[in-house]
């Protein structure tokens, strides 16, 4: 009977897995994960549903090994969504971090980019230990289409339900007692630390498969009386630095022998990523001036039970 050390040494020669992508296959999931990081539908959940429902199948396989290449690949298509975000609120980040810095000279918080950038701090903290914590385990036992489908129907019900609770009297009489804007919403700077802290947790469920991050940070955002563009804003803000620190924190994944082979796809795919999400965040920027969260929610609904729906009887 093979001791521990012939079993770490077979551990240690066991093949790294291969995953070839298709210029086609790299451009589509470039252009999936730029829309779907930042509409509130999931992107996770789309990686991982589209694959199956193109039928790659080498995708499907490789998405839940607790070693695999894909992740590699993902991790570059997040670092894409980052810059996107960061190129359309590069004016907030300066004023952000400048703000920041203030603070920790002056030793007070006195202005709403200084509020704004520690909100976004304590916000950020639930997030990325869980991440940490979490994230490996959590993509082994969920990327998977089955489960991705499921929580994507769960996503949609979140989002129709935060509209609702958005429009009950005691969100807006929240609303009223922090200060109003002139639209009824909260102001984003009257939000404290633990309603930070609480969006932050929020965050974290996008470690789901199927589950957005900006559709849960809404969510919670609209359950404290903002309205529908403030919770956009401080979603979009609040997932910069974890979805770039994250990529950043991965990275080394692509540098390794998992990323042999993918490394010019993932770059093209990030870049690709990049200016999808640009064009999407700017999009609805101006989307939740005056509309809700309703038709993600119905979309969400429908394409998770069709997809759960097709995965059983194909």
């Amino acid at each position: 009977m093979p001791g521990a050390h012939h079993v770490l040494l077979a551990a240690h020669s066991a093949p790294v897995p291969h995953l070839h992508l298709t210029w086609f296959q790299t451009v589509v999931l470039g252009v999936v994960q730029g829309v779907s990081e930042l509409f509130p539908v999931s992107s996770l959940g789309h990686i991982v549903l589209l694959p199956s429902l193109f039928g790659w199948h080498q995708v499907v396989a490789v998405q839940s090994d607790p070693e695999s290449p894909w992740l590699a690949f993902v991790v570059m298509l997040h670092v894409g969504s980052a810059l996107g975000l960061l190129l359309y609120f590069w004016r907030d980040w300066v004023a952000i971090v400048r703000a920041w810095l203030r603070t920790l000279v002056t030793r007070r918080i006195e202005t709403p980019h200084e509020r704004l950038a520690w909100l976004i701090v304590v916000g950020s903290i639930p997030a990325g230990v869980i991440g940490v914590v979490l994230e490996h385990p959590l993509r082994v036992a969920l990327a998977k289409p089955e489960s991705a489908a499921l929580f994507l129907i769960l996503n949609g019900g979140i989002l129709l339900g935060a509209e609702r609770l958005r429009r009950r009297s005691d969100v807006r009489a929240v609303a009223a007692r922090e200060g109003a804007k002139a639209d009824g919403g909260r102001r984003l700077e009257s939000l404290d630390y633990r309603e930070a802290g609480v969006v932050g947790l929020a965050q974290s469920t996008a470690l789901i498969a199927g589950i957005s991050r900006e559709g849960v940070c809404m969510g919670a955002g609209l359950a404290r009386g903002l309205d529908n563009e403030d919770s956009a804003r401080f979603a979009f803000l609040l997932a910069t630095p974890v979805i770039l620190a994250a990529g950043l924190f991965k990275l080394s994944d692509l540098t390794g022998p998992l990323g042999n082979g993918l490394r010019v796809q993932a770059l093209v795919a990030m870049v690709i990523t990049g200016v999808t999400a640009l064009i999407s965040v700017r999009f609805l920027m101006r989307y939740f001036k005056t509309k809700t969260l309703t038709p993600f929610g119905i979309y969400c609904l429908a394409f998770g039970t069709f997809m759960a729906i097709y995965i059983a009887v194909k």
